[in-house]
């Protein structure tokens, strides 16, 4: 459930899709192109009411297997690269998946390298060589092969959406002219595989697991605040970026000239609490993070660290770029559904910053078990109507002094997006 209207221009955008992942037929796949149909070679998706059995039948003679997808883009500055990344973001997924059709299906650990040709079933994958292909290893050779790591199938799918996250951002950026993308989008996306949910969080938004009333929470919000040392750290090590007009360093407040030469409080990139240092010069930039919570800003502008666009986002009136400091990659996090019994009640539920500026976790659990409860446990809209419920209480009602919550206090001024997935 979606509540627009705050903004001008709807800047929430959302997909959900069935997505089929067939298996490469060549070592190079097309790269996704926004000719013809907006597929991707060898990518098919299929919207929920379309995805019937006998469809279903027809794509398992096909080599390859089926993730089911949700995702929230948070727009700033434009819609642009939101309703660019809600119609192709779950495609690079694909893309980038179908190279492991057969590894993941597979029950042997993956193969640390692959053969040349992409093409091989699983057992020729498993024999690859671990060693040189000229002649026997003698006995006396130290053997090398402790050293490999071990790396699970969870691991793979985690990387294939890293990478999807970064390829959705460089395609942003490529055709941001062409497709007229300002701004940028925080991005939330949830995907269903083999009995997983990964769940991959770049910006703010965020998503719960509520499981027989406990809270299980599946991102965290990267903001100024939170990546304040990733944040610090590039600055420290590449201070060009600053433009020489802002320090690295954090103070509790803005120096005046006339402190010059007094120790006031600080902390660099190393440092979680706080020490006394003399004032310098330099120290009278303004800082790299300015404000706190909602208002906390990089460089006086943005108020989020990771996302999708922002390629042209520069700091007011000048030419200081500030997409160095933003980071595209999600941070994904997974939950085993075959680990638990569910039942109807549960649900995962995924929001923009519009819902948790004014709802914290425990209330959305409350009003999640406060609707389910009131509708049959089979009645499919019964998740719908949890959407919209947390939807409208975090928007409010309109009253002489602006939106107001029950308790009287500001509803929400941002675009509200809402999807609650049963498990």
């Amino acid at each position: 459930v979606i509540n627009a209207g705050k903004s001008q221009h709807n800047e929430d955008q959302a997909c959900c899709e069935v997505v089929f992942v067939e298996r490469r037929h060549s070592s190079r796949g097309r790269l996704p192109s926004r000719e013809g149909s907006g597929e991707l070679d060898g990518v098919r998706t299929m919207h929920r009411q379309g995805h019937d059995g006998e469809g279903a039948q027809r794509e398992s003679v096909r080599k390859g297997f089926y993730f089911h997808y949700w995702a929230l883009f948070d727009g700033h500055a434009g819609s642009g690269a939101a309703v660019m990344a809600s119609k192709r973001l779950h495609l690079h997924i694909c893309e980038q998946l179908r190279d492991l059709v057969d590894i993941l299906q597979d029950p042997s650990p993956p193969p640390i390298c692959l053969p040349h040709d992409a093409r091989a079933g699983p057992a020729e994958l498993s024999r690859v060589p671990l060693t040189e292909d000229n002649g026997e290893v003698p006995n006396d050779a130290v053997p090398r092969f402790h050293l490999e790591k071990a790396v699970s199938h969870e691991s793979l799918v985690i990387g294939a959406i890293e990478n999807a996250f970064k390829l959705m951002d460089d395609q942003i950026e490529q055709e941001r002219v062409s497709q007229r993308l300002p701004g940028g989008c925080c991005a939330l996306a949830a995907v269903y595989l083999m009995g997983k949910f990964y769940v991959a969080n770049a910006g703010d938004s965020r998503a719960i697991i509520i499981r027989n009333g406990e809270i299980i929470p599946m991102s965290r919000e990267f903001t100024p605040e939170t990546e304040r040392q990733r944040l610090q750290f590039l600055a420290f090590l590449r201070p060009e970026l600053l433009g020489k007009e802002f320090t690295h360093l954090e103070f509790p407040r803005r120096i005046q000239p006339k402190e010059l030469g007094k120790k006031m409080l600080y902390r660099d990139q190393n440092m979680n609490g706080w020490a006394y240092k003399k004032i310098e010069e330099d120290d009278l930039k303004f800082p790299l993070i300015y404000g706190e919570g909602k208002k906390a800003r990089v460089m006086a502008t943005i108020g989020v660290t990771r996302g999708l666009g922002d390629h042209d986002l520069k700091v007011f009136s000048s030419n200081i770029h500030i997409k160095p400091f933003l980071s595209c990659f999600p941070e994904v996090r997974v939950y085993d559904l075959t680990q638990y019994e569910h039942c109807p009640d549960d649900v995962l539920v995924l929001g923009t910053d519009g819902l948790w500026d004014v709802t914290n976790d425990e209330e959305v659990a409350g009003v999640v078990m406060e609707v389910l409860t009131s509708y049959e446990p089979n009645d499919p809209c019964r998740y719908t109507m949890v959407a919209q419920e947390l939807v409208m209480r975090s928007r409010g009602v309109l009253k002489e002094r602006g939106w107001r919550l029950a308790n009287d206090k500001l509803g929400s001024g941002d675009d509200i997006s809402v999807f609650v997935i049963p498990l």
